[in-house]
């Protein structure tokens, strides 16, 4: 009982209103003259006083919480700076790989392009554009077409590459191997069985890609980072490790080119081809053996992500492209 000896006025009710980003919590016994309140999940809204209701992904409320509105979705923008910078060395890579296809075009029928195994050095020259042209789909906003491409190109275009390569080392191998046995020429060691060898190789990660779209078909998700739902970045639907299967095919070709590069290091001069082939096998294996930790360990950047994809396959196209372009045919090989 009040005697009024005190400023104080009491409240003549037992509970206070709720703030704006609270709801009434009623008791048990049913009373809605008294509520506890309880404050809403930053990503609620108060659909009425006594109910908080999720806005749903991509969505937040609105200061006053009577409404959501759609976040922006976050995604690789052309004039960012992780972009500018992975075109510009993609552009001066396609400028170059043009450069190199027009000189051979030019000097087709002379001896030292002739020598280099001109079939196999076009096979990866078209690679290497491919690759270097796959920069420009990575930064697309993603899309069900853009994610298509991308499954499609990350491991078509280095598969061209590391076919042609391991063609190239396994016919030097059987060439010598069948040197030291009789003075007879080893089969499909001609310019055109090298195409059809190749091409075989490289149809097999066509179909494992065919294969992949149709267990698990491209599209778009909403990716929250760190289980923030304050930011969505769109990405493409595709589970990381799914993602990593996907090059196994090409992990297979580097293990074999590789296995053939030490076996034909102690070759003659005449073929040091092989030599400059395996050091580029050597680096490559170093490359993506650093690639998974790296490419699994910025999974809350996207931005830094595409990235760290981008110039691993430049580091590869480094030491694979004009590496062996340069080396392929510096030393006139007698047996074509």
């Amino acid at each position: 009982m009040w005697t009024g000896q005190t400023k104080d006025v009491p409240f003549s009710r037992c509970s206070t209103p709720c703030g704006h980003d609270e709801m009434k919590q009623i008791g048990e016994d049913g009373d809605t003259c008294c509520w506890f309140c309880v404050k809403c999940q930053p990503y609620e809204y108060l659909k009425d006083e006594y109910t908080c209701t999720d806005c749903g992904e991509g969505r937040w409320p609105n200061e006053d919480r009577k409404s959501c509105y759609n976040l922006d979705e976050q995604y690789m923008v052309f004039d960012s700076v992780y972009s500018i910078v992975p075109m510009v060395l993609s552009g001066l890579g396609i400028l170059a790989t043009l450069f190199v296809i027009i000189t051979f075009v030019r000097y087709n029928n002379t001896p030292v392009v002739m020598a280099s195994g001109k079939e196999l050095s076009y096979m990866l020259l078209s690679g290497c554009l491919v690759s270097y042209l796959m920069t420009v789909i990575l930064l697309l906003k993603p899309s069900t077409i853009t994610c298509s491409a991308q499954r499609f190109g990350v491991g078509f275009g280095f598969a061209i590459i590391y076919s042609s390569l391991l063609t190239k080392t396994n016919r030097i191998s059987r060439i010598f191997d069948s040197a030291r046995r009789s003075a007879r020429r080893p089969p499909f060691i001609s310019p055109k069985s090298q195409i059809v060898i190749s091409t075989m190789l490289v149809s097999l990660q066509v179909i494992f890609t065919i294969i992949w779209l149709v267990l698990e078909p491209p599209g778009t998700r909403l990716y929250f980072p760190n289980g923030k739902r304050d930011e969505v970045i769109l990405k493409c639907r595709t589970e990381d490790l799914s993602f990593l299967v996907s090059l196994i095919y090409n992990i297979i070709l580097i293990t074999i080119c590789t296995f053939y590069a030490i076996k034909t290091r102690k070759i003659p001069e005449n073929f040091n081809e092989s030599k400059f082939i395996g050091f580029a096998m050597y680096t490559t294996c170093i490359i993506w053996l650093a690639f998974v930790p790296i490419y699994f360990g910025t999974l809350n950047s996207f931005q830094v992500r595409t990235c760290c994809l981008f110039f691993i396959r430049q580091l590869l196209l480094r030491f694979l492209y004009p590496l062996m372009s340069a080396h392929f045919g510096v030393r006139f090989s007698p047996i074509h």
